[in-house]
């Protein structure tokens, strides 16, 4: 395990043994209070009482770091430009928790400038926790002490794989639904596991390709280093490494190149129109819709 993160690490299992006692007591009560926010997504009572709790713990435990918490936004510790900002989703998948389905989990991550280096997801209705820190790989189980240490699968071809999504609509908002239908033809299998548990499930080496069109840092930030420390590989549908970009694929690294030939998407870039050609002059390249156009379309950027 990477030494200068391992305290880090330490702390994101108290933040998440702390989380998982409030949101296991209120999981399938008659009187938890849901209300909804101005994006019409629904927020629980529970929500709140995690993410309180984590950065009260922070305010003490890390006076100078950044906390970012999906429901009560940014807040600047005690050195206004730090680099080190801890990520919070109190409950990721909390339609899930208001139904009583059991697949919703804290996340908690920390970066450092660009990288996430230190996270953990504890889904405590599933009796189930992950976590990793860089460079020292990435683990399953109950404890720090108690671990299995993951590792992706070693499926090579798309026809062998198995996928695992969310949902269909946000693939159809951003023109890749055809595309996205394509490769659930062409993999061996195809499940909406959803929300974290696509991505952790790829890294204990059950499924071999997990993608989102549309996901918030905190959606991401906890299981990029999971999924990479465990072998895997962590983009946006643009190709650029992280959880920065507003989308997510996620493979066991041997099929990142494949699924990207079916989900690449570059917004950035815009479609070629001959009304801007008027003097004859070659024109630009179509718009790069595979993987084969990537190193291209980073060479054009540069």
């Amino acid at each position: 395990m990477a030494h200068s993160h391992h305290d880090d690490l330490r702390l994101c299992h108290v933040l998440a043994d702390n989380a998982d006692a409030i949101s296991m007591e209120k999981f399938r009560t008659a009187d938890l209070v849901v209300s909804t926010k101005p994006d019409t997504t629904w927020v629980t009572e529970a929500d709140q009482a995690v993410e309180q709790a984590i950065r009260r713990t922070l305010r003490s435990a890390r006076t100078r770091d950044i906390v970012l918490g999906e429901e009560n936004g940014e807040q600047i510790g005690s050195i206004e430009d730090a680099t080190r900002r801890w990520i919070i989703d109190p409950i990721d998948g909390t339609s899930n928790y208001v139904r009583g389905v059991p697949v919703w989990a804290t996340l908690i991550a920390l970066a450092v400038e660009d990288e996430v280096v230190a996270s953990c997801v504890s889904a405590p209705a599933l009796g189930r926790r992950w976590w990793a820190a860089k460079g020292g790989g990435a683990f399953m189980g109950k404890s720090l002490m108690s671990a299995t240490r993951l590792q992706v699968s070693k499926v090579d071809r798309i026809d062998d794989a198995s996928l695992s999504y969310a949902s269909l609509g946000g693939w159809e908002e951003i023109g890749k639904l055809e595309s996205f239908l394509a490769l659930t033809r062409r993999c061996w299998r195809t499940r909406g596991y959803g929300d974290f548990w696509s991505y952790m499930l790829l890294a204990e080496g059950a499924v071999d390709i997990a993608a989102e069109p549309e996901l918030a840092l905190w959606d991401m930030a906890a299981l990029d280093p999971i999924v990479r420390e465990a072998g895997g590989t962590f983009t946006a549908l643009n190709g650029q490494p992280g959880p920065w970009h507003g989308n997510a694929l996620a493979t066991n690294s041997m099929l990142h190149d494949a699924a990207m030939a079916y989900l690449g998407y570059f917004p950035d870039t815009e479609p070629y129109d001959e009304r801007d050609d008027a003097d004859d002059t070659v024109a630009p390249s179509p718009v790069p819709t595979n993987v084969t156009d990537l190193a291209a379309h980073r060479r054009s950027d540069s």
